[in-house]
């Protein structure tokens, strides 16, 4: 079968879509998982609860098409990252995976019954399936800038030498999953001024100004950490941009600040960074000026340059090794083959308007906001 993309091209446009998923999943259920987060916070009554999480209720099962997708197109397109990634981050993806199945537990039987304790257990297991996410994803983006202790053998066998979790959990890792949950708690915030009404919405207001200052100020020291204190991955070797998908080919060396080399090779990728920082801080700005549509955007901005900075600085590196950096996992040694990068390639043009349109539909019929008037009117028919 004559492929008419080069392979060159297929590695990247793969890298590029599997990142447009990663932000596609963070911008719409993020806010999901934002809302869940924020909910003892920003409620303080049964319903106001029930006002915060109906604004997530006939959408949230959607959104998970993102996290799907995501899963199934790195197992398809990169599987030694997905066999690597889940064998060194099985037990906090398990933490995630088990959060998340609390999550249509939680909105199918909190309004089962009407007795407080009840529904109090359920709001706090919507609470840990919007938080925990929020924390591990940011923890494993800052473990992958760190390298990862895996390495391949002659029979191409990927063996993770880790100790568990808690290795996971060092500083600069909560740092990173810190960054996570303020800036989905942010966005969280920012949809429930949207969606909510009276004093949820003004909560979720002052929610929106804390956690958007706090997301700027942890990036940007994550972002000197990154900097000054953790060795940035560098292919050494000849490279080859459509050879066989053998990260043993290659020599990689580890180099203080190298991270931050792309950008000063490519200076358009400080774009990434700036909306990073630029768009929390519109966000702040357009809440305060009730201008709530406006402020879901920019929020979403920051959140594509928060994703786009960790993606950028590491290309061509999906998932380097710090115990054998010769095994670190990049664009151009860790991908299907070309004929597998193709054919799913032409399924996605196919699928992927096609997930967009139901998706654009869904959110146009569930429009409007959520009020204490009508939970309390029609209550038999909301969460």
């Amino acid at each position: 079968m004559s492929i008419p993309v080069d392979y060159e091209i297929l590695r990247v446009i793969w890298w590029l879509f599997l990142g447009v998923l990663l932000i596609g999943f963070a911008i719409m259920d993020g806010f999901d998982l934002g809302v869940a987060a924020l909910l003892p916070f920003v409620a303080r009554t049964d319903t106001e609860r029930r006002i915060a999480i109906n604004t997530i209720g006939p959408v949230w099962e959607g959104n998970q098409v993102w996290l799907v997708t995501g899963g199934g197109a790195a197992f398809a397109a990169f599987p030694p990252v997905y066999a690597a990634s889940f064998s060194g981050f099985y037990i906090a993806m398990f933490l995630v995976l088990a959060t998340l199945i609390l999550r249509p537990v939680a909105f199918d039987f909190r309004n089962k019954f009407k007795d407080a304790r009840w529904r109090t257990f359920w709001d706090y297991a919507l609470f840990a399936g919007g938080l925990v996410p929020s924390l591990v994803f940011g923890v494993a983006f800052g473990n992958l800038l760190q390298g990862v202790p895996f390495r391949i053998d002659s029979d191409m066998r990927v063996l993770y030498e880790g100790s568990g979790l808690f290795e996971l959990l060092n500083p600069f890792g909560l740092l990173c999953g810190l960054v996570s949950v303020g800036m989905l708690t942010t966005h969280g915030a920012v949809y429930l001024t949207v969606k909510a009404d009276g004093p949820v919405k003004e909560r979720a207001a002052a929610y929106v100004r804390i956690g958007a200052l706090v997301t700027v100020a942890l990036f940007i020291i994550a972002g000197i950490w990154t900097a000054f204190g953790i060795k940035g991955y560098v292919i050494t070797s000849a490279i080859v941009v459509d050879g066989p998908s053998n990260p043993l080919l290659k020599t990689v060396a580890q180099v203080r600040g190298h991270w931050f080399a792309n950008f000063v090779t490519y200076k358009w990728m400080m774009l990434a960074p700036a909306l990073a920082i630029v768009g929390p801080l519109l966000a702040v700005l357009f809440t305060a000026g009730r201008k709530a549509g406006l402020a879901f955007l920019a929020s979403a901005t920051g959140i594509f340059g928060v994703i786009s900075t960790a993606g950028v600085s590491m290309f061509p590196f999906l998932m380097p090794s710090n115990i054998m950096p010769q095994a670190s996992l990049t664009v151009w040694d860790a991908t299907s083959s070309r004929l597998t990068l193709f054919v799913m390639l032409l399924a996605t043009l196919i699928l992927l308007p096609i997930v967009l349109a139901y998706t654009g539909f869904a959110f146009r019929v569930m429009r409007g906001v959520v009020t204490a008037k009508e939970i309390e009117g029609n209550s038999a028919n909301h969460y």
